[in-house]
């Protein structure tokens, strides 16, 4: 049976139906011991004794973690499915989540692309097999690598059609600017399942990936926080201009945790460029701009907040912010933001698609 509200009341039925997905949640499973069971047994020596890239010791004076999210038994909340019922989805009110994790760091930096793989693997089969039955509002995106894209592919057609399998996510750090075509397999793979491709930010300047800043190396946490947009701009503009979207029309991209100002600017850019070069991309058959507001996707975290809220307003009036932003809490991060603060001044109609119409519809949630 289904019950209808009466037209007349369609706005505050709007409003109360509003649900929310956060897009970007890290949790901090699954353990080593479940991983360990997936690992093949000529490499679980080596996983043993770890193997891990490591990071570039930048000092984070407060760290990445919130540590005052602790669910019902104390424990922090990222670690469990039920710590994230206590301190994310019943707080505020959040219907489904995508599971983020980390490990696809590993999938982009580590010098051995065997061994990025078989971590990539072993994660997902332990996620799936141990946090995803807990909670049926918990989905997951699969980390596949890049350091060899075929396989990555393989890795998205193994477990693509997975219901609880939301997309593949990837490491912004790299060897190259994205567009390249060794990475078009795994571009192949996701059109074919149907998933959106994730990229993340997180161990730029680790391992064999590139400088995290153009300029190279920094010397100040805060510094590479505020300067990891380059690398998103790099990796946008190479996608873009190596024609990676007329090649696949299917391909959606989710640009997560990686700002949200700076695509403005880099569309006019962009535009302006093509209009004087296009010989020189001549599969570019439309405006750049067009191509980005039909396949890429923005995460609200971190959200730049200026001092005048209109100017917010306005920016997202630039491009298709309606359309193209998703929600994320980036929790329990330290500097996440929670779906009351995140879009606060914002209308009904235009909270209801950033926090979950839009991710209901890329994602094939239900």
């Amino acid at each position: 049976m289904t019950v209808s509200a009466p037209e007349t009341e369609s706005k505050p039925a709007i409003q109360k139906a509003i649900r929310c997905v956060d897009c970007d949640v890290h949790q901090s499973g699954p353990d080593r011991d479940a991983m360990l069971k997936h690992v093949p047994k000529a490499w679980k020596d080596r996983f043993q004794s770890g193997g891990h890239v490591g990071h570039l010791g930048l000092h984070n004076p407060v760290g990445v973690t919130r540590q005052d999210c602790k669910d019902r038994s104390g424990k922090h909340g990222a670690c469990s499915p039920i710590g994230l019922n206590d301190c994310l989805m019943e707080p505020y009110g959040i219907d489904r989540v995508i599971l983020t994790g980390g490990i696809y760091s590993q999938g982009g930096i580590h010098p051995d692309a065997d061994w990025a793989d078989i971590l990539c693997r072993a994660y997902n089969d332990a996620l799936l097999e141990t946090w995803i039955p807990q909670d049926d509002r918990m989905h997951m995106a699969i980390a596949v690598t890049t350091r060899d894209a075929e396989l990555g592919a393989a890795e998205v057609r193994r477990l693509g059609a997975h219901p609880k399998v939301a997309g593949a996510i990837i490491s912004s750090a790299c060897t190259a600017p994205l567009g390249q075509r060794q990475f078009h397999p795994l571009y192949a793979a996701c059109s074919e399942m149907g998933l959106p491709l994730m990229m993340h930010p997180g161990a730029e300047g680790c391992g064999v990936s590139a400088a995290p800043t153009a300029a190279g190396f920094p010397t100040r946490y805060i510094e590479w926080h505020t300067g990891i947009i380059q690398v998103f701009q790099a990796h946008l503009t190479s996608m873009v201009c190596e024609g990676v979207f007329q090649k696949f029309p299917k391909l959606k991209v989710v640009l997560v945790e990686g700002g949200i100002s700076w695509i403005v600017p880099l569309m006019w850019r962009l535009d302006k460029n093509w209009k004087a070069l296009r010989s020189t991309v001549p599969w570019l058959d439309r405006k750049p701009s067009e191509v980005i507001r039909d396949h890429v996707y923005l995460t609200t975290q971190p959200i730049e907040e200026p001092d005048n809220h209109e100017h917010l307003v306005q920016l997202f009036n630039m491009f298709d912010a309606k359309k193209m932003l998703l929600f994320a809490s980036d929790f329990p991060h330290w500097d996440g933001d929670t779906p009351q603060f995140a879009l606060r001044g914002f209308d009904a109609d235009f909270k209801h698609h950033v926090m979950a119409q839009n991710a209901i519809d890329l994602f094939g949630l239900e």
